[in-house]
């Protein structure tokens, strides 16, 4: 017996949808490459808040039901396209003095400079100065692990 066919809506972050008629047993990367060829790398699916990360997984393991949404976020820019054109030599020096890649280090360096002048000079820091200190050594690190905890 054939498996039963149902209709899920892929919606875009413009609000434009597209039907996609699938099986319960299809997996999440079959649904990516029928419904975008060629893209599957750039694609990310969205069900109830969560990113469908394990393109393994079954549709009916997701428990996704007849008409149910899923988000669609396609990325434009794909790790495996080189750039082509006149601006094609200028990307790796604007990848270079990218200076968002090193506020997390310098911040670091800074706290690790901070700590350093705390314990060797204690007499200068106020407890007042070392208490917002640690404060701030404790939320840089709570934050920093949440952001890269993936």
């Amino acid at each position: 017996p054939a498996e039963p066919t149902m209709v899920l809506r892929l919606k875009f972050l413009n609000d434009t949808e597209r039907l996609a008629r699938v099986r319960p047993g299809d997996t999440v990367g079959a649904l990516k490459r029928a419904h975008f060829p060629g893209q599957e790398q750039q694609v990310r699916l969205i069900y109830q808040g969560q990113l469908l990360r394990d393109d393994t997984q079954s549709l009916a393991a997701l428990h996704l039901a007849h008409n149910s949404v899923l988000h669609c976020h396609v990325s434009q820019h794909s790790a495996a396209a080189a750039p082509a054109g006149p601006h094609a030599s200028a990307d790796p020096v604007r990848a270079a003095l990218n200076v968002g890649s090193l506020v997390l280090p310098l911040f670091v360096l800074m706290l690790a400079v901070l700590w350093y002048f705390q314990l060797q000079y204690r007499h200068v820091f106020t407890a007042t100065a070392t208490t917002f200190l640690a404060g701030l050594t404790l939320l840089f690190s709570f934050m920093a692990f949440t952001m890269y905890r993936r």
